[in-house]
């Protein structure tokens, strides 16, 4: 069931949680190997997942052939023609993290969603469709049949989550995620030779949502801070990166720690990774779980990176939370969004 990479993150074949026969046993031996993970590093690798090899292997190439286009052309889809869905591309250091712009660009995506859809004639920020080149046909049908294969193994991924905490395998769908919030990224870091004081990949950061899927390519570049401190990352052939986001920190009561990490590609070739973030429905309340205590806020900030707490109450619900988080990282987009009369919202 769980074998360990000489890197240290584990590897769980979550095959078990999409067969629909599978046995208890069976069942118990993988929850408990999750569970395992989440308390440890928060991390781990993930294969059973149900994406065909093939498929990554289109999104690849397709993902290639768009970032090799003249920017001009991308810039057909730039993210501020994306109005309230927040969707389309960035250049390089467009986003921010921690304030400091990333040595990467990239392409944002979410669930599409037709005009006609409650959510999207209501203006609900970040619901919508997607914004796609004309000139590259092949990339919608690579982005959306991902998405789909991913959202499945989140899925998968949440009964098994759910049977380490306790509870029923469905809690998660009953609760938050039967219309999860997804959201998902393509992003190219070109070749850096870092130096005190240059920008990362991606720096120190926990990621803000429930859990990410994490594919990448060949190319290795993630670092993870473990309890016994910061470590490589590298590819698992046909393996996904697993790690639980804010979000599950805050509902286990910091049984679960969101890890910080980073991206720092010396690698001399271009890196691609392809991040699906699987969160709570855009409009749920998210508090603890039964019979779990409140962390301590307190002493949770004295521990993060950047002195700030996962667990400090907010009014709201999860799409809220969202925003202000998102609003951070373009922060030259947020009046698309954010600032509008609330009128228009």
């Amino acid at each position: 069931m769980t074998t360990t990479a000489p890197e240290t993150l584990p590897v769980i074949d979550i095959a078990p949680l999409r067969a629909p026969d599978a046995d208890a046993g069976t069942l118990a031996a993988c929850a408990r190997a999750i569970d395992a993970a989440c308390r440890d590093a928060g991390f781990f690798y993930v294969t059973g997942h149900g994406i065909a090899s093939e498929l990554l292997q289109r999104l690849r190439d397709e993902s290639r052939a768009f970032f090799a286009a003249p920017e001009e052309r991308k810039r057909d889809i730039a993210m501020a023609h994306g109005g309230v869905a927040w969707r389309g591309w960035f250049p390089l250091g467009g986003e921010l993290t921690s304030g400091r712009p990333d040595g990467k660009e990239g392409l944002y995506f979410g669930t599409e969603l037709p005009p006609g859809h409650p959510r999207v004639a209501a203006g609900w920020p970040l619901h919508g469709a997607n914004l796609w080149p004309d000139w590259q046909p092949g990339l919608r049908p690579a982005v959306l049949d991902y998405i789909d294969a991913a959202t499945r193994a989140g899925h998968a991924l949440v009964s098994g989550i759910a049977l380490a905490l306790g509870q029923p395998a469905d809690w998660f769908a009953r609760h938050y995620t039967a219309d999860p919030t997804i959201l998902f990224r393509i992003f190219r870091y070109p070749p850096q030779q870092l130096a005190p004081g240059e920008a990362w990949g991606v720096g120190e950061h926990t990621d803000y949502g429930l859990l990410t899927l994490l594919a990448i390519d060949d190319v290795p570049g993630l670092q993870v801070r473990t309890p016994r401190g910061w470590i490589e990352a590298p590819p698992v052939p046909g393996a996904l990166v697993c790690n639980i986001g804010d979000m599950l920190d805050r509902l286990t009561g910091g049984r679960y720690r969101s890890t910080p990490h980073r991206v720092a590609n010396t690698s001399g070739r271009e890196r691609y990774s392809f991040p699906l973030f699987f969160d709570p429905d855009f409009a749920a309340t998210v508090t603890p779980l039964p019979g779990v205590a409140a962390a301590d806020a307190d002493a949770d900030a004295r521990s993060r990176w950047d002195g700030t707490s996962v667990h400090l109450p907010f009014d709201g619900s999860y799409g809220d939370y969202l925003l202000g988080k998102v609003g951070k990282v373009f922060p030259q987009l947020r009046g698309q969004v954010l600032e509008r009369p609330e009128a228009e919202r």
